[in-house]
């Protein structure tokens, strides 16, 4: 077991913590300004050098086919990435699992919280988190520090 072994440096690559986090808390907007999803998680990098990698992955339900939207990965107050999507179905209502990752140096070994934002492109009403009674469509993002 490596944790009895004392100070012990793995290689550069290696996964050093995993931190998840979901909701099913939704999220209604209109708004072409980003709002927060409630989508968030919060690690603590052992290292200055350490990177994070963010997997995100909201559950957007839409009223209209053809709506567009932008989620932006946000590090404190800092957004890090932003994915434009524009989501189509052949019925009026779709719920789409998007999905985006990114790889972060955040240069810290303090608690670094990251969330994801959202906005619509098209004035149509867009739902983050969106919960359709099955539990099966909630929002996760999934935080891994990585031996830099």
């Amino acid at each position: 077991d490596l944790k009895t072994q004392g100070s012990v440096t793995m290689p550069t690559g290696s996964v050093l913590q995993v931190v998840h986090g979901t909701t099913s808390t939704q999220v209604d907007t209109t708004s072409s300004s980003y709002v927060d999803t409630g989508l968030t998680a919060t690690i603590t990098p052992s290292s200055t050098s350490s990177k994070i990698l963010a997997i995100y992955s909201p559950s957007i339900y839409q009223a209209v086919s053809g709506t567009a939207l932008t989620i932006q990965l946000v590090r404190g107050s800092t957004s890090i990435a932003v994915h434009g999507y524009a989501l189509f179905a052949s019925g009026a209502v779709v719920i789409s699992q998007v999905a985006a990752t990114h790889l972060d140096s955040p240069a810290t070994t303090s608690a670094t919280t990251y969330k994801i934002q959202m906005k619509t492109e098209s004035s149509q009403s867009i739902t983050a988190n969106y919960d359709d009674g099955a539990g099966d469509t909630h929002s996760t993002i999934t935080l891994m520090e990585i031996q830099g």
